[in-house]
């Protein structure tokens, strides 16, 4: 995997495919559009801010590439459905389905409000079970296509202060797991990608700890490099995976001091900070 590579260099899997991406209007999801538009693909950006979402597909420069816009709430069937199925229409028959949408609350276990946790486990763990469910069906008829989930390190790490947000990603991954081993030979591939922390709305006002915070291009990067491969997990940056396997053979208490090191105490960081006060009203309000 290649992070930050020169847009000269293509990956010639994406040109001509017709990649769906949900939570894209903004942030990593809106980054992932732009480079797949830029290698040629045909893009469909979906988001539960539609306006947000036409507008974005209007801003993405192209060289052969194609973006729509497109209203999409991941935690509703009929609205992911018809999101598919327009989509379908509008640009052919979906070869990759990338499922980044999110929301993440940040401060003590005790202190998240109900609807915090109800809306990561309804969009960031629902919301992919739904994705696969409804497109993978699909892809299998036809023999061909892939599923690649934005998910997190989170999926195998859990920061204090996030414990709902890792629970929702450890599902994740738990989930793909077992639903890639029963596409196994159908044709079906099925993709995780795995960022530490980002620089978005998503992550204002946390610790990216002992690794430094990414840019959502570099994330957009790791999916552009996945989709035509094989690869189930992709780890970003790469030795973050490596480094958790090996704390897991680690005794607890050497593991946990490890951990300690590696992992940002996020409880700590956002006490007394107001920078992430808008965007968790809007989580514990929708």
């Amino acid at each position: 995997m290649v992070i930050g590579r020169s847009k000269d260099k293509h990956n010639g899997a994406v040109a001509g495919l017709t990649i769906a991406v949900t939570g894209a209007a903004r942030g990593i999801g809106l980054a992932i559009a732009k480079r797949l538009v830029d290698e040629g693909a045909r893009v469909a950006i979906g988001d539960v801010d539609a306006d947000a979402a036409r507008g974005a597909a209007a801003s993405l420069s192209t060289d052969g590439g194609t973006a729509r816009g497109y209203a999409l709430d991941v935690t509703d069937d009929p609205s992911f459905q018809s999101f598919l199925d327009v989509v379908a229409t509008d640009l052919g028959p979906i070869d990759v389905l990338v499922n980044n949408a999110g929301v993440m609350w940040v401060g003590p276990f005790d202190a998240e409000p109900a609807r915090a946790a109800e809306a990561m486990v309804s969009v960031n763990l629902l919301g992919v079970i739904r994705g696969v469910r409804l497109a993978a069906p699909a892809m299998r008829e036809r023999g061909a296509g892939q599923i690649v989930t934005v998910a997190s390190a989170a999926s195998r790490l859990a920061p204090p202060g996030e414990s709902t947000y890792a629970a929702t990603k450890h599902g994740v991954l738990g989930y793909l797991t077992g639903v890639r081993e029963e596409l196994r030979r159908s044709g079906v591939t099925i993709s995780v990608v795995m960022p530490t922390v980002v620089d978005t709305a998503l992550a204002a006002g946390t610790s990216s700890g002992s690794v430094r915070t990414l840019q959502p291009a570099e994330v957009a990067d790791a999916v552009v490099n996945t989709v035509g491969g094989r690869r189930f997990q992709t780890w970003v940056p790469a030795y973050v995976g490596p480094l958790v396997a090996l704390a897991g053979v680690l005794p607890q208490p050497v593991r946990d001091r490890l951990m300690r090191v590696m992992v940002p105490d996020q409880v700590s960081t956002v006490e007394g900070s107001t920078t992430r006060a808008d965007y968790q009203h809007r989580i514990a309000d929708d």
